[in-house]
């Protein structure tokens, strides 16, 4: 790894809220995500947000899976994009509507369960030309490879979480490549896309497994927390949620990035204590979230 890169290794602490705050203030977080077959991939998301503190959340989703994923996350309002015939896949529209929408909220995700296709990827092009913070993950990431050249599209803020096959994705580079040196594969990355684009905001890398390397080119966080009962899908839908909420909160986008991180695999590690590595689902994430909080709130 280069030698000007700053080791980081404290965690900022989520500030006591004030007794007369209200739900405006912690921020209002617009996920965009599902699909036939990805039903609760969004709806972990939602639930992660507001278990993670935002103070409004709200799904996007494809209209014919809307009321299913509602039902999963009572607390988040919605809204339904778009759908074509015959199968009820994203239409071109839903771009739009999503970018009507973002008008109104503090924090954008977009990814969890969404599917891959032209329909996506003008979701996620709209998504990264706009200028709200942004956490892509999951079909985010595998739409975003997609896109030609698109550091030259980013205006916004933007928190990416791949795993290392989704990093091989967007990098051109192998799985073992990257895996046998995952901090410097992951700081030459985010320097060569910030070389390449015209965002003046941060662009952050949260490049997951063990290890978990949070970087924004400059300064490194290695994650400590997490075990392998974490290896199961939807885990990571919790962590798009828990980001976008801390951004929501105020926290930069690399010390939020950071701060989820470690929270995330501090309440994998409380689930896999009291349920076993094993036994461990993804929604278990979230009855364990308040705990993990509770270690670094003020």
């Amino acid at each position: 790894m280069a030698n000007d890169v700053e080791i980081v290794e404290a965690l900022p602490r989520l500030a006591a809220r004030a007794p007369d705050a209200h739900k405006g203030n912690f921020g209002r977080v617009l996920i965009a995500g599902g699909s036939r077959g990805m039903v609760g991939a969004v709806g972990l998301a939602a639930n992660a947000a507001l278990r993670g503190g935002a103070g409004l959340v709200t799904f996007a989703a494809p209209q014919s899976i809307q009321l299913a994923v509602a039902t999963l996350c009572p607390c988040a309002t919605s809204l339904p994009l778009a759908c074509g015939p015959p199968d009820g896949r994203l239409a071109d529209e839903a771009a739009q509507q999503f970018l009507d929408a973002a008008a109104r909220a503090d924090v954008l995700a977009v990814g969890p369960g969404l599917a891959v296709g032209d329909a996506q990827r003008r979701l996620v092009r709209a998504a990264i030309a706009q200028e709200k913070p942004l956490v892509l993950d999951a079909d985010g990431l595998n739409n975003l490879a997609a896109i030609d050249n698109w550091p030259a599209l980013r205006r916004c803020a933007m928190v990416l979480t791949p795993h290392p096959g989704e990093f091989a994705r967007l990098t051109g580079r192998s799985i073992g490549d990257i895996q046998s040196a995952r901090q410097p594969a992951a700081v030459a990355a985010v320097r060569g896309w910030l070389g390449a684009g015209a965002a003046p905001g941060p662009l952050v890398l949260l490049l997951k497994g063990a290890g978990t390397v949070v970087t924004d080119g400059s300064k490194v966080r290695i994650n400590a927390t997490g075990n392998p009962g974490m290896a199961t899908g939807g885990s990571g839908d919790v962590l798009t949620g828990l980001t976008a909420a801390l951004l929501a909160q105020g926290l930069p986008p690399f010390d939020a990035a950071a701060v989820a991180a470690h929270v995330h695999g501090r309440a994998g590690d409380l689930a896999a204590a009291a349920l076993t590595p094993p036994s461990l689902i993804a929604s278990d994430l979230l009855d364990f979230l308040p705990a993990a909080i509770r270690e670094i709130y003020g």
